[in-house]
């Protein structure tokens, strides 16, 4: 993490302290602050004083911020000029405010400090005292418990923020641990140390602590970091010590991946080059010969015994290896000549020669001046620190460096030929490439960068602290969503780590196949609330278009289609599209089943023209339902069903079926019932035709009788004219009586046939004709109507009560009717 990420490691007292007399006045909040070596910290206060005294107004000159050893000054110097704060100490004043920030906090840093402003009014100065109370701390374990149980606690001089988060290291493995107290499991070891380490600030644990006595596992370096040219020949020393018996013993690259964990001796690339020496007990010296720039890695040892291994997840040695560097020839007896040339081909370069313990903010080491020649004489060294010079005279200097210091050497008398700055990593840069948006399956590479000498290691991490890649840069092939996070970087020299800013990749990708989920899930019934959801995973978000069936009916971004009162013409199968500039993706069908009673059912008739006796007749009922209605037929007015189903059949109707029909639908939901229908069942064929033949021989009769009446006046005008000639009549009976017609009389008489056809089971016919047509053919049908005209004098052998009448009969079917 990046050391200004450790103002969250700050303790805050929260209580205001205003000091001041009349209008003048200095408020602090807070008062007391606790933060670890290495972070920043922040100290806020705001002040007041009289807008105006005299003329003219008043204004503030001078604002200083001081320590409380500039009390002893009549006007204390400003921090920003002290050479312990120069580059570390930035104020910020808007309107009557104040505050300051110190960033790389040391625990000389510890004190009190207050805020001074001058104004331009006689006697218009003022300091808050007393001001903030500022404590540094770095971390240690602590041992508490017996022989046989205890537990280690992680503590400092002050109290830190209790959301703080630790990290515990047993024999330099990683413990999953976050509070500031471990509890040591069952008995102590005495084999086993500890490291402790606020999260975030991992680069700078506590000291190694054994949890019994003072000896147990530990491995420490001679050297820290190690530049050597190349094909020179380099020895790297650690010493170690341990309880039981070591069962195996390496040195191998420094990766935190066990399986790549690897003896040196054992690898191609250090064949016939490596050697491991072990002069004397609890040292171990490896030699790298003939070294190359592929050499240059951290190198770390590692040892095994029968119950525990050293971790070796605190960093090792590191080696770098330079280009070849020729040295000076020069000749003893020619000093000024000698020394001349060697100083015009230094090569002088600070090397970390020795680390002497990492705290919290800061490394305390042993650096050392080296030069490829050795000029004549005892020449002294100057070293610079932060572009100001040191006391320190000789080769070597030791000191305690932070992040941010320079460091440079030269020889006395020659400053101009100073050596390369050696310095911790700045903070870490991020590029991206490509920089525009990162679409799916495309290639991205992430370049980490930060300004140190001796180079950084470079380690990459999501955010999530997850590990995920050594080196300098961080490759994707083929991006996918998935990798989608916050990244960052960590450079780390032998002086120091510091992490980049966080990079966020952002994998932009068409929409997935989306899924559509409708809400209530269970039956739908109509009128109730229903609610549509399209959800697909897309970058960036996808648009949703609705369809019903081929038929678009709702477009919107959030992907979701209410129906506030759904309807049985709702009911269908709908799918989404989602969509976004990279693609498209369309859903299944779900289908959306609406629940309702029947509608008003519907009757239809067939036949739909008249309905005749005899006829088959069906009546069909329909009505809108689901689940599917059942159908039940009644007539009105009586309380019985008729049938059941949809169709009602009548197979011979009779005019007993004439009336009104009503249907019900029925089903889960509710019952409807149709509207009545009429049906009314006409006569027979056979009932028509007999009206029909009724009527035509009344006409015939009424026809013929006129006829007869005018032969009948014709007839007794010329009866009275002649006399009465018996011997010429004729004796006629008709029925059981008889009656005699004389010659006129018999030219006079008018014969009339009315025949009917029998009846046919399916037909009726009528056939009406004169006699004489058909006397012959259907003898056996033929009936006789006789009518007599006489006169006065004649009569029927029958009572007739008017001689003159007009008298008919007519026969059907062996019955006859007499009509007058």
């Amino acid at each position: 993490m990046a050391l200004t990420a450790m103002t969250g490691f700050i303790f805050l007292l929260s209580m205001t302290v205003v000091q001041g007399y009349g209008d003048y006045g200095v408020t602090y909040r807070p008062t007391e602050i606790c933060a670890l070596e290495g972070s920043e910290v922040e100290i806020g206060c705001s002040y007041t004083y009289p807008s105006w005294i005299k003329s003219p107004s008043t204004t503030v000159k001078r604002k200083v911020w001081f320590t409380e050893s500039g009390k002893k000054k009549q006007e204390p110097d400003d921090l920003t000029t002290d050479p312990q704060y120069r580059g570390r100490v930035t104020y910020t004043f808007l309107w009557r405010s104040c505050s300051m920030k110190i960033t790389n906090l040391r625990k000389s840093d510890s004190a009190e400090y207050m805020f001074r402003f001058i104004t331009n009014q006689p006697g218009g100065k003022y300091t808050g005292s007393p001001g903030v109370t500022l404590t540094v701390t770095a971390l240690q374990v602590k041992v508490y418990g017996g022989t046989s149980y205890a537990y280690l606690r992680c503590e400092s001089s002050c109290v830190l923020p209790h959301t703080s988060s630790y990290i515990w290291y047993k024999n330099e493995q990683i413990l999953q641990k976050r509070n500031n107290v471990y509890l040591y499991p069952n008995h102590l070891n005495p084999l086993d140390s500890y490291i402790c380490a606020v999260k975030g600030r991992e680069d700078v644990p506590s000291p190694s602590v054994c949890v019994q006595g003072h000896s147990c596992n530990r491995v420490n370096y001679s050297k820290r970091s190690i530049c050597a040219p190349r094909g020179s020949t380099v020895d790297i020393s650690s010493t170690y010590s341990h309880h039981d018996q070591i069962q195996s013993k390496f040195w191998f690259r420094g990766y935190q991946w066990s399986h790549l964990q690897q003896d040196l001796k054992e690898v191609s690339q250090y064949e016939g080059r490596v050697e491991v020496l072990g002069p004397e007990i609890g040292r171990s010296t490896l030699t790298i010969r003939d070294l190359t720039e592929r050499d240059s890695a951290e190198y770390k040892f590692k040892f095994k015994t029968q119950w525990s291994e050293w971790g070796s997840s605190l960093p090792g040695t590191t080696l770098t290896v330079t280009g070849t560097v020729q040295p000076c020839s020069c000749f003893l007896n020619i000093v000024l000549v000698f020394s001349q040339i060697c100083f015009l081909n230094l090569a002088l370069q600070v090397q970390v020669s020795r680390i002497i313990s990492d705290h919290p903010g800061y490394t305390e080491a042993e650096l050392k001046c080296v030069s490829s020649c050795s000029p004549a004489g005892r020449l002294s060294f100057i070293w610079f620190r932060n572009e100001q010079r040191s006391m320190t005279q000789t080769s070597t200097y030791t000191d305690r460096f932070y992040p941010g210091d320079v460091v440079s050497c030269a020889f006395r008398g020659h400053e101009n030929h100073r050596s390369p700055s050696l310095y911790a990593p700045k903070i870490p840069s991020v590029s991206v490439s490509p920089s525009a948006e990162i679409e799916e399956g495309q290639s991205l590479t992430l370049t980490c960068s930060s300004g140190a000498n001796p180079a950084a290691n470079y380690t990459w991490y999501k955010g999530d602290q997850t590990l995920v890649n050594k080196g300098p840069q961080l490759v994707f092939r083929s991006i996918q969503a998935s990798i989608s996070a916050e990244y960052y970087c960590t450079a780390e020299t032998e002086l120091g780590l510091r992490s980049s800013n966080y990079t966020s990749i952002n994998v932009t990708y068409a929409p997935r196949l989306p899924f559509v989920s409708v809400s209530p899930s269970a039956e739908i019934e109509e009128g109730h609330s229903v609610t549509l959801t399209c959800r697909s995973d897309a970058n960036p978000a996808a648009n949703y278009t609705w369809y019903k069936g081929n038929q678009r009916v709702f477009e919107g971004l959030e992907g979701v289609h209410h129906f506030t009162s759904i309807s049985s013409e709702d009911r269908g199968s709908y799918s989404c599209l989602s969509e976004n500039k990279h693609g498209r993706k369309k859903s299944p069908s779900l289908f959306l089943d609406v629940w309702h009673p029947p509608k008003l059912p519907s009757v239809s008739v067939s036949p739909s023209a008249d309905i005749v006796e005899g006829q088959s007749l069906t009546l069909t009922c329909s009505s809108n339902a689901n689940p599917a209605a059942n159908y039940t037929w009644y007539k009105e007015d009586e309380d019985s069903p008729k049938a059941s189903g949809q169709n009602f059949t009548i197979t011979e109707t009779r005019a007993e079926h004439s009336g009104s029909y009503y249907c019900e639908a029925q089903n889960s939901r509710g019952r409807q019932n149709s509207s009545l229908h009429l049906i009314t069942v006409k006569g027979s064929l056979s009932s028509a035709a007999a009206g029909s033949i009724t009527a035509l021989l009344l006409a015939l009769i009424i026809i013929l009788s006129a006829f007869l009446l005018i032969r009948r006046k014709r007839s007794m005008k010329h009866s009275s004219e002649s006399r009465e000639r018996p011997d010429s009549n004729r004796q006629h009976h008709v029925g059981s009586g008889s009656y005699s017609l004389s010659a006129e009389q018999q030219d006079e008489i008018v014969y009339s046939s009315v025949q009917f056809c029998k009846n046919q089971e399916d037909s009726l016919y009528s056939n009406i004709t004169q006699a004489q047509h058909r006397l012959k053919e259907e003898e056996e049908d033929v009936e006789y109507s006789v009518v007599r005209f006489t006169n006065g004098t004649a009569a029927f052998h029958h009572d007739i009560e008017d001689p003159s009448g007009l008298y008919s009969t007519v026969c059907k079917n062996q019955k006859c009717v007499r009509t007058t």
